[in-house]
C-alpha cells in the first residue's frame, strides 16, 4: 500500500458513495436499468428514407428528426460515426438525403459544404454497398450496378458454403430480408435528383487479383445473369421461404433482433411481398419502432438497439463491487427483473447446437431468437451475487444459473473460445462476397467474449473443468505481442485487457505470471500523464492509437480492473482512482461524450450512456476492497 493511499481513499470513498446512490436512483421501478444506446446519424437518415419508401412520412417527425442531423453536422461538412471521427462518406451521403427529404435547399450553406465533402471522398459511387442500395430502393442508383445476392440462398442446407447460417446472426437477419428486396428491384419517388453527389469516375487502376477474389467477382457475374432469368418456381419458393424466414422471427415488441437494420430491411421485404400497412406483423413493426425514439431539445433520433439486460446486469455488479449487501432491495428487484428475462426456447443457435437445452439472455427487451454468451455471462454473476431470504426466489435463481451453465459450456467453438451469439461460425467465405463491405458478417470468438465466460466460470467454482482450461488456453494463444488483448465489443485493447486480466486471475492464472506482468507493463505504458486512459476508436484501423486517446471514465476503469486483479502497480492504480474522483460530476455521475462501445470494428460505434457510470463504480469499489483487505492483513 503506497503512501499516497491515505489522501486518496476517502476521496474514493465519498465518490463511490455518489456513484452507488446516483446508480440506484436510476433503477426503473419494474427493477431494470436502461441508458441511451447512441450510434451514428445514419440510423435516423434511414428511418426517413424507410418512411418515404413506405408513404407513411410526415412533416413533424420529418422536422424533428432533421434538427438532431443537423445537430451532429462537423465543421468541414460531414457527418463521422463517432465522437471526434474524421467525415464518413457513407453516413453523409446518408444525412444529406434525408436533409433533402426535410426541404433544406441544395445551396444552403450547410448542405453546400456536405455535398462539397461527398464529391471530395469520391461521390456516391465510392460508398459502401449499404448506402447504394438505399439509393437504389430511389432511382439513384442501378441494381444492376450492386453485387447481386439472391433470395435463393435461403434454400442452401446448413451445410452448404455461404447458406445464411454461415453468417452472423446479425448479417444473416439482414441478408435475408435484403435478398427479397432486392429480387423486386423497386424504385421509388424521391422528389429530386441527387446529381450534385456524383463526380467523374475516376479510372480503375489495374491489379492483380487474388484467387478469390477473381472467383467471386465471377460468382457475381453469374448471379447476376441469373437474377436477369431466374427460374421461376424457384424464385417463387425462395420468396415464400424468406418471408415465412422473416415473419417467424419477428420479436414481440415488434423488432427483428432488437436492433435497426433487420427491422427496416424486414418491413420493407414483407411491404414487397404484399403485406399492408396494417397487417399484424406490420403494424407490430411500425409501432415498435416509435419505442426506439428519443426526443430532446436537440431533436427526434433514434436508438439502433437498446440495452436493458446488459445496463442492468452490468448495474448490478457494479453495486455488489461497490458493497451493496446482496439482500439490498434493488438488487432484489433486479435479479427478480433479470428472471423473467432468461429465455426458455430455441433460437438460430440451435441450428448447430441442436441438442442442447436453451438458458440465456440476449441484449434487448425482447430478442429471444438470438440471446448471447456475454450477457448471460454477466447476468450470472449479477444473480450469483443476490442473497433472497425468499425460498422460492433463491431456487429460480440457482435453476436459472444452472440452465444458464449448462448452454454456456454447450455453446464452447472448437477451438476453446467463446462467440457472442453462435458456435464456430467463422466462414473465410463470407466476407469474401462483393456484397459483404461493411462491418463484420460472421462471429469467431473473441477474447472479452471469451473472457467475461470464464470469469463467470471461474466465480461458479468451475475453474478446473475442461472448458474452462480451454478458454483459458485459448485467451493465453490470443494476447497481443505487446501484453493487450483485442476488443471486439469494446474500445478496444483497453476493454480486451480490462476484460481478459481479472478472468485469468479468477480462473486460477498466477498474478506474476509473464502473461499477466505483459498486461500490466502495456498499460502501464499507455497510462496519460494526467491519471486515467483513453483510446481512440481509430486503433481498430491505425496501430498507432493503439491504446492512445483522451482520457474517459469507462476507459480510465477498465485499466484499473485489470490492474487490480494483477497487483503490483499501486502508483498506476493511485493516479487513476484520483482521475476518477477528481472528475465525478456532483449528481454521482461522470460525463463522457466519447464512444466506448463496438458495433463493428471500423464501421460502427456505440456510446452506451451507463458504461460512464457502471465502471467507475465496479473499479472504485473494487479499489476500496483490495485496500480495506491491505490494511486488515497488516
Amino acid at each position: 500500500m503506497s503512501t499516497k493511499t491515505g489522501s486518496i481513499v476517502p476521496k474514493a470513498e465519498q465518490a463511490l458513495t455518489r456513484a452507488t446512490d446516483k446508480l440506484k436512483a436510476l433503477q426503473h421501478p419494474a427493477g431494470w436499468w436502461k441508458a441511451e444506446l447512441e450510434t451514428n446519424v445514419t440510423m435516423d437518415a434511414e428511418d426517413l428514407m424507410l418512411r418515404r419508401f413506405l408513404d407513411i412520412d410526415d412533416e413533424e417527425r420529418t422536422q424533428a428528426t432533421a434538427n438532431w442531423i443537423r445537430s451532429q453536422q462537423l465543421a468541414d461538412g460531414g457527418w463521422a460515426i463517432f465522437h471526434g471521427g474524421d467525415s464518413d462518406l457513407s453516413a453523409t451521403i446518408e444525412a444529406y438525403v434525408a436533409l433533402r427529404l426535410a426541404g433544406d435547399p441544395v445551396d444552403a450553406d450547410h448542405m453546400k459544404a456536405a455535398a462539397y465533402r461527398v464529391r471530395e471522398r469520391g461521390g456516391i459511387a465510392a460508398s459502401r454497398v449499404f448506402t447504394r442500395i438505399w439509393l437504389a430502393l430511389f432511382g439513384e442508383w442501378s441494381w444492376a450496378d450492386l453485387p447481386a445476392l439472391p433470395p435463393e440462398v435461403i434454400l442452401l442446407p446448413a451445410w452448404f458454403p455461404l447458406n445464411v447460417y454461415d453468417f452472423a446472426c446479425w448479417a444473416r437477419q439482414t441478408i435475408v430480408p435484403l435478398t427479397v428486396v432486392a429480387a423486386h428491384r423497386p424504385q421509388r419517388q424521391l422528389g429530386f435528383s441527387l446529381d450534385e453527389l456524383r463526380v467523374q469516375a475516376a479510372p480503375v487502376a489495374g491489379g492483380k487479383q487474388s484467387a478469390w477474389a477473381r472467383a467471386f467477382h465471377g460468382l457475381d457475374r453469374f448471379l447476376h445473369l441469373y437474377e436477369k432469368r431466374p427460374i421461376r418456381w424457384l424464385r417463387r419458393r425462395a420468396l415464400r421461404q424468406c418471408t415465412e424466414w422473416i415473419v417467424r422471427r419477428q420479436e414481440a415488441d415488434g423488432s427483428w433482433g432488437g436492433i435497426q437494420p433487420p427491422w427496416v430491411y424486414s418491413l420493407m421485404a414483407l411491404h414487397l411481398q404484399g403485406y399492408a400497412d396494417d397487417h399484424p406483423v406490420v403494424r407490430r413493426g411500425l409501432e415498435g419502432l416509435d419505442t426506439f425514439v428519443i426526443e430532446d431539445e436537440r431533436g427526434r433520433r433514434l436508438e439502433a438497439c437498446q440495452s436493458p439486460v446488459w445496463d442492468s446486469c452490468l448495474a448490478m455488479v457494479a453495486l455488489h463491487d461497490a458493497g451493496v449487501d446482496a439482500a439490498d432491495d434493488t438488487l432484489l428487484r433486479g435479479a427478480d427483473w433479470l428472471l423473467g428475462q432468461e429465455i426458455r426456447v430455441p433460437g438460430d443457435w440451435a441450428v448447430r447446437r441442436p441438442s442442447l437445452a436453451p438458458g440465456g439472455w440476449a441484449f434487448e427487451f425482447e430478442n429471444d431468437n438470438y440471446p448471447d454468451l456475454d450477457d448471460t455471462a454477466e447476468v450470472v454473476l449479477a444473480l450469483h451475487g443476490v442473497a433472497s431470504g425468499e425460498a422460492d426466489r433463491a431456487a429460480a435463481i440457482e435453476a436459472a444459473i444452472d440452465r444458464a451453465i449448462t448452454w454456456t459450456l454447450g455453446m464452447q467453438c472448437e477451438d476453446g473460445g467463446y462467440a457472442a451469439f453462435d458456435v464456430d461460425n467463422t466462414s473465410q467465405l463470407c466476407g469474401k462476397l462483393p456484397f459483404c463491405d461493411f462491418g463484420e458478417v460472421t462471429d469467431p470468438p473473441s477474447a472479452d467474449v471469451t473472457a467475461h465466460v470464464v470469469e463467470m466460470l471461474a466465480t461458479l467454482d468451475h475453474s478446473s473443468s475442461p472448458a474452462t482450461r480451454r478458454a483459458v488456453d485459448w485467451l493465453l494463444a490470443a494476447q497481443e505481442a505487446d501484453g493487450s488483448w483485442f476488443g471486439r465489443w469494446g474500445a478496444n485493447y483497453i476493454y480486451g485487457t480490462g476484460a481478459v486480466v481479472p478472468a485469468l486471475v479468477r480462473a486460477g492464472q498466477d498474478r506474476q505470471s509473464a502473461p499477466i506482468r505483459r498486461a500490466v507493463q502495456w498499460l502501464q505504458s499507455v497510462q496519460n500523464a494526467d491519471g486515467g486512459w483513453g483510446e481512440d476508436l481509430r486503433s481498430y484501423v491505425d496501430r498507432r492509437y493503439r491504446g492512445r486517446g483522451e482520457s474517459t471514465p469507462s476507459q480510465t476503469a477498465w485499466a484499473l480492473l485489470a490492474l487490480l486483479a494483477a497487483g503490483g502497480a499501486e502508483d498506476a492504480v493511485e493516479c487513476g482512482v484520483t482521475w476518477l474522483a477528481s472528475r465525478q460530476l456532483s449528481d454521482g455521475d461522470w460525463q463522457e461524450e466519447h464512444f466506448t462501445g463496438t458495433g463493428f470494428p471500423g464501421d460502427f460505434y456505440i456510446r452506451y450512456h451507463l458504461y460512464r457510470l457502471v465502471f467507475p463504480t465496479m473499479a472504485l469499489g473494487r479499489y476500496l476492497r483490495e485496500e480495506k483487505a491491505a490494511v486488515s492483513g497488516r
